[in-house]
């Protein structure tokens, strides 16, 4: 098989699905439930700040959930994305033990996994950053 182009389709795999999983996590604290009731949930669940940090995260997951997918400043998005998920493991879940079911952190210990392997292999060949960025020579190819 072909090296290099698996390698492209399991990047471009990688950015999109978990790209797609933060946007509907985002999409979903903003319509389901609601930006104020994600503040009160984040508050129940002694999240600090909870009022400040619900909306700010709700939009992080929904903007830069999108960013994977499009590949637009990827590594950036990626970073924060893990950050996100990481803040909610140690902040809310990890008490809770591994299996989601408890509310135990095994979603998002996958989905900061995820944001970390794409915040270090980048976004690749098929993203608007390797469009933008990607020429040789370019001080910004570190983003593509």
């Amino acid at each position: 098989m072909n090296q290099p182009a698996l390698t492209i389709t399991a990047r471009t795999i990688l950015r999109v699905v978990t790209g797609f999983l933060f946007a509907a996590h985002g999409w979903q604290k903003f319509n389901e439930f609601t930006i104020p009731g994600t503040q009160a949930a984040f508050a129940q669940m002694g999240v600090p700040a909870a009022n400040l940090v619900a909306p700010v995260i709700a939009t992080l997951e929904l903007v830069g959930g999108v960013a994977l997918i499009l590949g637009v400043l990827t590594r950036v998005f990626a970073v924060l994305l893990a950050l996100d998920m990481l803040g909610a493991l140690f902040l809310v879940h990890a008490p809770a033990g591994i299996f989601v079911a408890a509310g135990g952190y095994e979603l998002v210990l996958i989905l900061a996994a995820a944001a970390l392997a794409v915040a270090l292999v980048g976004a690749g060949r098929v993203s608007v950053d390797k469009a933008v960025f990607g020429r040789s020579g370019s001080k910004l190819s570190a983003l593509a």
